[in-house]
């Protein structure tokens, strides 16, 4: 079973908006409401892959009602939280498809009591059996400890799960130390959490290496529209990015790390992972909003997928 974690998730408001403009008044010209936050785009693409998750979250008010009813709707399992107070934030995305620019505005969501968190994990650590994957993705709650991820990574790994974790920032460094099966930061994230510039290929497969080296098994640092850069103690794979159609930009890297984890749960090897997630965040940039792409579009697009070993 996979399971995917979104502590702080999020309805996800598309609207499209032709030259969009600062200190202006904008027409909208088509609008589309998802439910949203990383882990839980992660549970759709995995749905639209033909695998199963169950996604594990914390939601708040009358918009977290309407975000549970939209994933039942979609069919997909859950294992809910009710944050008590507050209400599930509210995320914009404006796409300009004149300017070619996608603009995200995120609202920073609910604060979480603590014990909240620690039932919620308890109940997590309960249902995971071992060789189960925990995905644990994107921000954390107002007053979550930024070591949260450290501490989830760690139970989950006890109770026997492979951890991927996609983070930024302090919850990423932290989550680091509990040494998580995989990470996938993009490269800005990455030289964040390292401290320093990496530009070119060798300076980020270095990169990749000092993770390595401090127990993760598998790193892979996406690279927007260049592709990405997949790496294990024995393997370095760059596959190159597929050019496509853009219809949003939002939900791209989720779905990367939504087709890792369903070609674990299936025992693929590096250069078939590089291959269908190189594909599935194509298929994924093609759509609206963060709606999930079709197997179709996904297996259309994996033959033109290129990649090489480093």
């Amino acid at each position: 079973m996979i399971y995917t974690v979104t502590l702080n998730p999020a309805l996800d408001k598309t609207v499209e908006i032709p030259h969009f403009a600062l200190d202006a008044v904008n027409r909208i010209a088509s609008v589309r409401t998802d439910p949203g936050g990383k882990g839980i785009n992660v549970s759709k693409v995995i749905a639209k892959l033909g695998g199963r998750s169950r996604a594990v979250g914390v939601v708040a008010g009358g918009a977290g009602r309407v975000l549970a009813a939209q994933l039942e709707a979609l069919g997909l399992d859950t294992l809910l939280a009710d944050a008590g107070e507050g209400e599930t934030r509210t995320n914009l995305k404006v796409i300009d498809p004149a300017g070619h620019t996608n603009t995200d505005i995120n609202e920073p969501g609910p604060a979480v009591a603590a014990q909240v968190l620690e039932s919620l994990l308890e109940r997590l650590t309960g249902s995971v059996r071992a060789g189960d994957i925990v995905v644990l993705a994107g921000s954390l709650p107002v007053g979550a400890p930024q070591d949260t991820y450290r501490t989830w990574t760690a139970a989950c790994r006890q109770a026997g799960a492979k951890v991927f974790l996609d983070a930024d920032g302090a919850p990423l460094a932290a989550g680091i130390e509990a040494r998580p099966y995989l990470v996938k930061p993009n490269e800005h994230e990455l030289a964040r959490l390292l401290g320093r510039e990496l530009g070119g290929v060798g300076k980020l497969r270095a990169a990749a290496g000092e993770l390595l080296a401090a127990g993760v098994e598998k790193v892979v640092v996406s690279l927007g529209s260049r592709g990405a850069l997949y790496a294990t103690k024995t393997q370095v794979i760059l596959a190159d990015g597929l050019p496509v159609k853009v219809g949003s930009t939002v939900g791209a890297g989720d779905s990367v790390v939504a087709a890792l984890a369903w070609a674990e749960e299936q025992g693929l090897s590096l250069e078939e992972a590089a291959v269908l997630s190189t594909a599935t965040g194509a298929a994924n940039v093609m759509c609206s909003g963060t709606q999930a792409a079709d197997a179709e579009t996904v297996r259309a697009l994996m033959p033109r997928v290129t990649w090489r070993t480093l």
